[in-house]
């Protein structure tokens, strides 16, 4: 018996128990399609993260003042008033940090804005003309204030695509919003960043000169919530690092590391963090479905044991016209590899299915990766074929006088 009669005997033995052989494949199904599945949330979910964090601004570097502890009450971080416009201004200066090529300080505060009878509450930023360019915002109307508006204080607003459909019914720019009594002119709307989740959304926002927005808010202060900081390039970015820290702790007075009031954290950072959690979350609900691969081999040596059993007589009569004890092996071996091999194929149909599926019901992206399910087929194929040696090696052994003789 050839190989191609092999298998063909294999897929007969397989079709004559569909419903057993289907049932024995669940397990290899369930544990491949949670592999791609599992493996495809995870990937979507780094990949949502690192588009969040690109939406940011290219080679950025964010300034945040530190924590501040009241009656034993530790703020956090950002709870502190101690980066100023002062600060700025010094890691603006070429002399002082040459590896930086923009800055933009910035306010921000939660405010009303409203629109006639109608009103948004969405955050203010004041800041500087340099913040689109240092943010990476485009503009899917009108235009940004210039430095001259700055100067001046002038009452123009430029707001996100969100702020916009929540206060106008048609074109924003040149309509008029009041905030605190004051009316803001909006000269243009931020194009959507893409980077929004369901928890914040970088489109809605509103922008006005930093002067203009302590004029609103009242406040008499210097004091910024962040600055942010753009590299020349990518390769100088731990360079402007380095150089801001440097500058603000000079300026700060500070003489040890625990006594920095302010933080800097990079784009490399920022993912760094995100994907270790989804990474962790990944191998975790991985290393359930490989428990689910390893329940349905078992499923498949079982079976195949119930195989052989069944099939004494005609492993007796096989061996005693000549049939080698390799050759009966090999035919065991080719079914629990075929159960194997169908179960990963139909795994990940359905895991494809569900990555297709699964996005618009969870609300989370499902990334297929080639690499994971050419993985879970080839291990569900091993699979087949490890869990099938101790049942092929059993029918092998059979003595064609003992199986004939069994019942």
């Amino acid at each position: 018996m050839n190989w191609a009669e092999t298998i063909r005997t294999g897929l007969e033995a397989i079709r004559h128990h569909a419903l057993r052989s289907i049932l024995t494949m669940l397990g290899i199904i369930i544990g491949v399609s949670s592999v791609i599945l599992t493996v495809g949330l995870g990937q979507g979910a780094q990949d949502q993260v690192a588009e969040q964090i690109d939406a940011l601004g290219s080679n950025l570097l964010v300034v945040s003042p530190g924590s501040t502890t009241s009656g034993g009450m530790r703020g956090g971080f950002g709870s502190a008033t101690t980066l100023t416009l002062s600060d700025a201004t010094a890691i603006a200066d070429d002399s002082v940090a040459p590896d930086v090529a923009h800055v933009a300080p910035a306010t921000s505060t939660q405010t009303s804005l409203a629109n006639g009878t109608t009103n948004w509450t969405t955050s203010l930023v004041g800041t500087t003309a340099s913040w689109a360019g240092v943010r990476n915002r485009g503009l899917e109307a009108g235009r940004f204030f210039t430095s001259k508006e700055v100067e001046a204080h002038s009452r123009v607003m430029v707001i996100g695509p969100d702020t916009a459909d929540e206060l106008f019914t048609g074109s924003a720019v040149g309509e008029q919003v009041t905030v605190d009594g004051t009316k803001f002119t909006v000269i243009g709307v931020l194009a959507s960043s893409g980077g929004s989740s369901s928890e914040t959304s970088q489109d809605d926002t509103a922008v006005v000169p930093l002067g203009a927005a302590a004029d609103v808010t009242g406040s008499t202060g210097t004091t910024l919530s962040t600055i942010y900081v753009e590299a020349a390039s990518a390769d100088r970015l731990s360079a402007a690092y380095q150089e801001i820290e440097a500058a603000l702790t000079n300026l700060h007075g500070i003489t040890g590391a625990a006594e920095a009031d302010f933080t800097i954290t990079s784009q490399e950072s920022l993912l760094e963090t995100a994907n270790s959690t989804n990474e962790t979350l990944t191998v975790l609900l991985g290393g359930v479905a490989a428990i689910s691969l390893l329940v349905g081999g078992i499923g498949v040596m079982n079976i195949m044991l119930v195989s052989v059993t069944e099939r004494v007589r005609e492993i007796g009569l096989r061996k005693a016209l000549g049939a080698t004890p390799s050759l009966i092996g090999r035919q065991f071996l080719i079914e629990a590899s075929i159960l194997g091999l169908a179960g990963g194929l139909v795994g990940v149909a359905v895991g494809v299915v569900g990555a297709f599926a699964l996005p618009p019901l969870i609300g989370q992206p499902v990334s297929l990766s080639l690499l994971a399910t050419a993985v879970a087929v080839a291990t569900s194929l091993a699979l087949g074929l490890g869990f099938g040696v101790y049942p092929a090696t059993r029918a092998a052994r059979l003595t064609p006088i003992e199986a004939l003789r069994s019942e």
